[in-house]
């Protein structure tokens, strides 16, 4: 009863798509008809700037560390995963959305392993901003950050459970991200730039 009581509430806090909801009561328009038309923070901060981007990134990830972190200091590693697992089906399939598309997990996935294994969330983060800095591809980064969990999980002593998670996580995260790869391959991604800087006024 207590794993299944974790399982549902991981459910419902991941289908709560903050970029969604942020877009529509800040801006009053819907993002799933802007941009790439996904409700991730990432389409959220091409389209709509840093504020609402951070905050979706910032929302998206503590709804997957939330419950994960109380489920697994009330039941271990194994009901904490589950519950990971929940809360990023309900990122990719919201039931608030009516279980309309959602995001591609990246973010909810990345709070969830800090909830659940602090140090292979860690090290996921910091192999994102790395190939982020490196590239300039969130695609990319999300998937090479993705698929070093595991690793992590493993070379870090965790326990089973973890190192399954991890494992499906990653392949759910490259899965999702199967329109990414076909455009990179394309050459047709699109890569992050940095907002150039402000010439100086000119002497009166």
């Amino acid at each position: 009863m207590e794993t299944a009581l974790f399982v549902v509430v991981g459910y419902l806090s991941g289908s709560v798509t903050w970029g969604y909801w942020l877009v529509r009561v800040f801006r009053h328009e819907d993002v799933r008809t802007k941009g790439s038309g996904n409700v991730g923070a990432t389409n959220v901060w091409r389209v709509y700037g840093r504020r609402l981007g951070l905050a979706a990134v910032f929302l998206d990830t503590a709804k997957g560390f939330v419950p994960v972190f109380i489920a697994t200091q009330v039941a271990g590693h194994g009901v904490g995963a589950l519950t990971g697992a929940a809360a990023m089906l309900g990122h990719a399939r919201p039931i608030f959305l009516k279980f309309q598309k959602g995001g591609k997990m990246v973010a909810t996935a990345g709070g969830s392993f800090l909830g659940l294994a602090p140090m292979v969330g860690g090290c996921g983060a910091a192999v994102w901003l790395a190939v982020f800095g490196l590239t300039r591809y969130a695609s990319v980064a999300s998937m090479v950050s993705a698929a070093s969990l595991p690793l992590w999980a493993w070379l870090l002593g965790y326990p089973w459970p973890v190192v399954v998670f991890a494992g499906a996580a990653a392949v759910a995260v490259i899965v999702l991200h199967r329109a990414n790869i076909k455009r990179l391959l394309r050459g047709e991604e699109n890569r992050f730039h940095r907002a150039p800087k402000a010439k100086p006024a000119a002497s009166p």
